[in-house]
């Protein structure tokens, strides 16, 4: 029987990216909640992508951290907070301030973030607070300053409803931002818009373009650099706005001039061809009406600061800013990037977008004695000083650096030496946790009550509509009450409403001081009161009064000194590490469609596990010709820094000479797929942002002996014994919708199909079920299945290929029968479905779990596009992700 509502539906914030959605969550009876789209949310109008819809699958407490611990030991709140306080004054006292640091997240609320930073650079009196979107927006912050003198996103959503030309610049919207892409759909449709994706994959964004540029990867700067040169050469530079509200351009031009404005030229260092080159230049040249929206592909670089400046000035040079339909917009990958930007997240910022000549100014609003005169280690840096041990405490805050950082088995060795790991987190299990000293249980979403900022400046309120678990405590009130221990005043917060309200009076604090103006003011929500800010609406920054302004330097100057944006001189620059014999191929790294950062909480939602249950490498079909790789084989990744297995999966889409990875995958549900300790952590020299998207690589295929998997009702342990005490050399683990799976590769030549008989009844456990089981040592099959009153408890099958283990398909769905017929253990024995139609096939749509034999049986029966499919299936009815396979299995049909 469904679970009744305890109460009306919240209004919060999604915690996913950065495109900032509405939600209605509701909660029920049984300490869960129904989600859904906020239809009042000018972010989403009502739309939620896959993950964000899953969110109610998340929200159980199974692996929660739930109570304090210290050195392994369960403890009270005030014996943890005074063993963080002491071990703060402990090195303080021995080693000062620059031995101490934070790690913090855009997880966090404004409000935790705003507290942590206060802590570490007024309370302590270091810069050593960084954040890991360091990992993803920190060019887009150097770019930006450069540009308007401070860290401002000129434009909005609405937008991209506007524009005439839309040009995505490394950034895979459909699958890691679908709701602003299916905007940018909509506009394409309805107004005809142009899009054209610079993208060295042929991702699912790419497919719907009008013109696709795949870039040879890093070569971004000259790709604009050459447009910049092609506008001057052809006469359709702004120069009426370059002299009002320009300044530097002179320079720029001449360094762009130098480089060339032809289109083949252009087109040879890219790696692209002419016509295209010359098409797109074209576009940009004749349409007044452009936005520029980039992602991590730009970002993620040892050049990332140089490529944003470089699309800026393009924008500049035309006079393509702070009109409806224009501008450079750079969308963030988490839901709180920007809000971290503002308070001072970053090392190399203090808060309210102030500078660290501007600490005198800081130190009176605060009244602190210590503030900060110098930026802190960013976070490569940091985690490389901690290994050195020269950074002898650290706190992280809500993010999993052992998976996410490069290099990251550097950086997990690091925390092992550190004598002083303060992990405060919601998740029990993850890789960073491991190594902590003390375990610190944080609120998660749904528990949480602050505000987030989007990737267009819109604050949001995220409201608690669930009771904390456990223990759990707000990431700001830890900090606050170690604070408190440690001696400092300004810390005795009681509500998220008074912080919010200190942050937006810092933001208005001497704002005009010497004629330069911050546009991040937020004077209009000084002195709201907490019942006021507990019912805020959505409201884009700066906020000076009642009314919003979509457009920050529309009637004002830039904010730099002379009050014009900045031109920047660039000369484009090879990777730090390119490709060589030893490491042939250049590797790039990512999102992929229904799961987010390292999978702690999309890892829990079934529907999110089908579509991409394991990593994959993607590899041109010319590369596996030359590297004896096949679809479904399981890859070695290799660096010069670490190693990595991924399964196999041939894509004509992926640049020849480059290979695609995901990030999710971590050692809590895999073995050896953390694809970031094999990236090289180089770092542009400005942004400190590391080089997430070109490390050179080798690959090969694994010498598998056996490949197999396992479904479950439990939970499935891959290191859990056997007949030789040894798990697999690959394993992956995933929800289903009613069971576990596990995927997994052995090198162990030496087991038997008996072997893995016994091994299953490990996995699988039940010695006194029933068991069917099937082996064949001639062709090395093996089919096992624990039944225990009829009903299907798991399963393992192994074969010495891929091609001979059954679809995982139809074997999930006997896991929803009350009871196996005889045609079913038929089947399990002979290792294909006794109806050959009851197989959905892979999931596309994870919205509504639509499999592709479906969809591929909807368009036989005279589905002729997605709006057929969608009226009979529903696929690509919500967040509209999987309309481009959709599209492609239409084609795929003639």
């Amino acid at each position: 029987m469904p679970a009744t509502a305890t109460q009306s539906p919240v209004r919060t914030t999604c915690p996913y990216c950065g495109v900032g959605c509405g939600v209605l969550a509701t909660p029920l009876e049984n300490g869960q909640a129904t989600i859904a789209g906020d239809p009042a949310h000018p972010a989403n109008a009502g739309r939620l992508c896959s993950k964000g819809s899953a969110l109610g699958e998340t929200l159980d407490l199974d692996q929660r951290l739930l109570h304090p611990s210290v050195d392994g030991q369960a403890v009270d709140w005030n014996t943890a907070l005074d063993d963080v306080a002491g071990r703060f004054r402990r090195v303080l006292d021995s080693h000062g301030p620059e031995a101490v640091a934070l790690y913090v997240s855009g997880q966090l609320l404004t409000e935790d973030y705003y507290v942590a930073n206060k802590f570490a650079k007024g309370g302590l009196g270091t810069g050593n607070i960084d954040t890991n979107s360091r990992l993803c927006m920190s060019s887009s912050v150097v770019g930006y300053q450069r540009a308007f003198g401070e860290d401002v996103v000129p434009g909005c959503y609405e937008d991209l409803d506007v524009a005439d030309l839309i040009v995505l610049v490394g950034a895979n919207t459909a699958w890691c931002h679908p709701i602003v892409y299916q905007r940018i759909r909509g506009n394409q449709r309805q107004r005809k818009a142009q899009v054209v994706v610079i993208d060295p994959r042929r991702s699912a964004t790419a497919e719907e373009a009008d013109l696709h540029l795949p870039l040879a990867p890093g070569s971004d700067v000259a790709l604009f650099q050459g447009l910049l040169a092609f506008l001057e050469h052809n006469g359709h530079l702004d120069y009426r706005y370059l002299e009002a509200q320009v300044s530097g351009f002179g320079e720029a031009l001449a360094a762009a001039r130098e480089q060339g404005a032809s289109p083949a030229a252009v087109a040879a260092r890219c790696g692209l061809g002419a016509e295209d080159v010359a098409r797109f230049f074209q576009l940009f040249a004749r349409t007044d009406r452009v936005v520029t929206l980039y992602s991590q592909g730009v970002n993620q670089s040892s050049a990332g600061s140089d490529k944003v400046s470089a699309i800026i000035n393009c924008h500049l040079a035309t006079g393509r800013l702070n009109r409806p339909g224009t501008g450079p917009l750079s969308i963030t990958g988490q839901p709180n990037a920007m809000g971290g930007r503002e308070v001072g997240g970053l090392a190399s910022t203090l808060a309210a977008h102030m500078g660290f000549d501007e600490a005198d100014r800081v130190q009176r609003f605060w009244g602190s004695l210590a503030v900060a005169r110098q930026p802190g280690l960013k976070a490569v840096d940091l985690f490389e000083a901690v290994h050195a041990g020269r950074i002898q405490l650290i706190w992280i805050m809500a993010t999993n650096p052992v998976v996410s950082m490069p290099d990251a088995d550097r950086v997990r060795e690091a925390l092992l030496r550190c004598p002083n790991v303060i992990v405060s987190d919601c998740m029990a299990n993850t890789d960073t946790v491991a190594t902590a000293n003390v375990r610190l249980p944080a609120e998660a979403w749904g528990e949480k009550d602050g505000t987030v900022t989007n990737s267009e400046r819109m604050i949001s309120r995220q409201r608690r509509f669930l009771p904390a678990a456990g223990e759990a405590r707000p990431d700001w009130w830890m900090v606050a009450q170690v604070a408190q221990r440690l001696g400092m005043e300004g810390f005795d917060y009681e509500t998220t409403a008074e912080i919010f309200d200190e942050h937006a009076r810092l933001t208005a604090f001497e704002n005009d001081a010497n004629g330069r103006i911050r546009q991040l003011n937020l004077a209009g929500l000084v002195g709201q009161g907490a019942q006021a800010y507990a019912a805020m609406a959505p409201r884009r920054w700066p906020i000076l009064g009642p009314e919003d302004r979509a457009r920050p330097f529309a009637d004002h100057p830039f904010s730099t000194d002379q009050g014009k944006a900045r031109m920047q001189v660039l000369q484009p620059r090879a990777p730090a590490h390119p490709p060589n014999p030893d490491y042939p191929l250049v590797l790039n790294t990512g999102r992929v469609r229904d799961h987010w950062h390292t999978m702690t909480r999309t890892g829990k939602a079934p529907r999110l596990g089908g579509h991409r249950p394991e990593p994959t490498v993607d590899v041109h079909p010319q590369d596996a010709r030359s590297l004896s790789l096949f679809e479904q084989d399981v890859a070695l990744i290799e660096s010069r820094w670490g190693r990595a297995l991924a399964r196999v999966h041939i894509d004509t889409g992926q640049r020849p000479g480059s290979v695609f990875v995901p990030m999710h995958w971590n050692d809590a549900v895999s073995s050896r797929c953390r694809i970031d300790a094999v990236v090289n952590p180089v770092v542009d020299p400005d942004s400190g942002e590391p080089e997430f998207k070109h490390t050179p690589v080798r690959v090969r295929a694994l010498p598998a002996a056996w490949y197999g998997f396992a479904l479950s009702r439990e939970a499935l342990a891959a290191d859990a014994g056997g007949p030789r005490d040894t798990a697999p050399a690959y394993w992956v683990r995933a929800r289903g919708p009613a069971f576990w799976r596990m995927e997994f590769v052995s090198i162990d030549e030496h087991l038997s199909p008996e072997d893995w008989v016994e091994r299953a009844k490990v996995w699988l456990g039940g010695e006194r079920d029933e068991w069917l089981q099937y082996v064949d040592a001639r062709t090395r099959q093996g089919r096992i299945a624990r039944i225990r009153d009829g009903r299907l408890v798991g399963c393992l099958f192994v074969a010495a290929g891929p091609a001979r283990l059954p679809d995982r398909g139809w074997l999930g769905g006997l896991f929803a029968k009350p009871a196996l017929d005889e045609a079913d253990r038929r089947g399990l024995l002979a290792g294909q479905s006794p109806d050959p139609g009851a197989d959905p096939g892979p999931q596309v749509c994870a919205c509504f779990g639509v499999g592709r034999q479906a969809i591929v049986d909807a368009i036989a029966q005279g589905c002729g596009d997605t709006d057929a499919i969608g009226a009979r299936l529903k696929a690509g009815t919500n967040c509209g992700s999987c309309l481009p396979e959709l599209r492609a299995l239409l084609a795929a049909a003639g």
